[in-house]
């Protein structure tokens, strides 16, 4: 148990080591309600992406960042329990754990398309921005006979307008 007590030391103030067997079980389950929600949060956040609806997405991030600090709470007490719970409810953290790695899982399915949606709106705004570029340069030729190629001081900032 004393191993339990000097990791409770290093976590943040609330993520006391669990001290009954019930407690524990709480906790867990406390664990796997909280990873519902934050899965059913993330894949709702994955699918609105996907269909490019970003304002809707976007909508959900206070309860994804509750549900993101709840999360981290629990574990951080799970993880100051974890002699003390693989003791006592040992089938339980067996479960945790592989239910832990199903939510690993989903969490890179949403990092990838998040990442992809990431990438292409920046190459739109890129392409955006060359394409007025090269539309404010003159089309005229250069010394050398070949097409003038838009110079860096052609490219002006861009302006975004999310009011429609």
């Amino acid at each position: 148990m004393s191993e339990d007590r000097a990791m409770a030391d290093m976590l943040p103030p609330g993520s006391a080591p669990v001290a009954t067997p019930t407690e524990a079980e709480i906790l867990i389950n406390h664990l796997f309600d909280v990873m519902d929600a934050l899965l059913g949060t993330v894949e709702e956040e994955t699918e609105l992406v996907r269909a490019g609806r970003l304002a809707e997405a976007a909508a959900l991030e206070p309860a994804k960042a509750e549900l993101a600090r709840l999360y981290i709470a629990d574990t951080s007490r799970v993880r100051a329990s974890q002699s003390y719970l693989a003791q006592t409810v040992p089938e339980m953290l067996d479960r945790l754990r592989r239910r832990h790695d199903q939510f690993r899982a989903i969490l890179q399915i949403n990092l990838t398309v998040l990442a992809t949606a990431h990438a292409v709106s920046e190459s739109i705004m890129r392409g955006v921005s060359n394409e007025l570029a090269r539309k404010a340069t003159p089309q005229a030729y250069g010394a050398s006979g070949r097409a003038a190629t838009p110079g860096s001081g052609a490219q002006q900032p861009l302006t975004l307008s999310r009011v429609l």
